[in-house]
């Protein structure tokens, strides 16, 4: 029931109709025309009462007791109304409350279907943030579950805030004081100076990094706008991504699920490598974010996870979109000042973006 001032105002604007006319009634009575006799030679005594005062007197304390009833009506009429605002109040309360029930039955099935128990919670006015360990036959991994309450929960930055420069996951959650971390999209690396830039389509505070790029070969952009939703897929024109109003976001290669649906992976990108250690972004009908990080001990695709056996991971898990992001020796997960995630380099690799989530 979502019921607006306007249509509580006329409501009562009615319930109150007939104690206004009786308002007025009563103040046309008391509208009496009193004729003046003519002046004369005889004196009248002082304290003698004038012949109309009677019937006036009458009508006045009529009309005064007819107002004194409407008044006592009329705070009955306010009483009813200020405790039929409370009511109302109280029932938008309630309903309020039954529509963030559909959220929380599925928020407690996804997080049964990563296992139930997160092995690292975090949860404050701006962020909730779950932790899962991913444990298959031919891979493992981690699942971080976020749920942003605020505009300034989750952020996307540039390495050291530099276009060109680098740093690892662990050093812009360091240095921002962020929760936690993950890798965002795939670089480009320039051999004359050194300087390592993000790939393609970029988007920081709302602003393209270096301008619009149409999609080519397999890329996307994805990302999250102003209604803190993930948005993704291949555009061919920069009106088409500006519609979806986008914040920040990144570009690399290729979509996993749209709408909970198998998109057809690059036959590239099925053996070169077959498996690797990989970053995926997804989300949830209930716009929750799922970042999926999987180890593997090198870049050779002998360890890891192929993209197809994520696609049926993820459907699974029942998300909606995923994308693929930078990974390899990419891949970094970040909970506080902890590596969590196994980089195949043997250490964190220095990137061009990063996600940050915020306490």
């Amino acid at each position: 029931m979502n019921l607006t001032v306007k249509q509580v105002n006329r409501y009562f604007l009615l319930l109150t109709a007939p104690f206004f006319g009786v308002l007025m009634f009563a103040a046309a009575a008391a509208d009496w025309t009193v004729t003046i006799p003519e002046p004369s030679s005889v004196s009248l005594p002082a304290a003698a009462p004038s012949a109309a005062a009677g019937p006036l007197n009458s009508s006045l304390e009529q009309a005064t007791g007819n107002a004194s009833a409407i008044g006592e009506s009329m705070n009955g009429v306010l009483e009813a109304y200020q405790k039929s605002g409370n009511e109302l109040k109280g029932l938008q309360d309630q309903v309020t409350q039954l529509s963030l029930v559909p959220s929380q039955i599925l928020d407690a099935r996804t997080t049964a279907l990563l296992g139930g128990n997160p092995i690292r919670t975090l949860s404050s006015p701006n962020i909730d943030l779950k932790l899962f360990e991913i444990v298959e036959p031919t891979y493992r991994g981690h699942a971080l579950k976020v749920t942003l309450k605020s505009d300034s929960a989750m952020k996307m930055v540039l390495g050291k805030d530099k276009l060109g420069s680098s740093e690892t996951t662990l050093s812009a959650v360091s240095r921002y004081g962020a929760a936690a971390g993950v890798n965002a999209g795939g670089f480009a690396d320039e051999p004359r100076t050194g300087k390592r830039f993000p790939l393609s389509t970029t988007m920081l505070d709302g602003k393209y990094v270096y301008g619009f790029e149409p999609t080519f070969e397999d890329l996307f952009f994805v990302g999250l706008n102003k209604k803190r939703e993930l948005i993704g897929g291949k555009f061919s024109k920069q009106e088409d991504l500006d519609k979806l109003e986008p914040v920040f976001g990144a570009t690399f290669v290729p979509i996993l699920l749209r709408n909970g649906m198998r998109e057809e992976i690059p036959s590239m990108w099925l053996t070169s490598p077959r498996r690797a250690p990989r970053t995926v972004i997804a989300n949830y009908k209930n716009d929750q974010l799922l970042f999926l990080v999987t180890d593997g001990y090198d870049e050779n695709g002998n360890s890891g996870a192929t993209l197809p056996e994520l696609q049926d991971k993820l459907i699974s898990l029942g998300v909606m979109d995923a994308y693929n992001l930078d990974g390899g020796g990419s891949s970094s997960l970040i909970w506080g000042q902890d590596i969590i995630n196994r980089p195949s380099d043997g250490k964190l690799r220095p990137l061009a973006t990063h996600f940050l989530f915020f306490e």
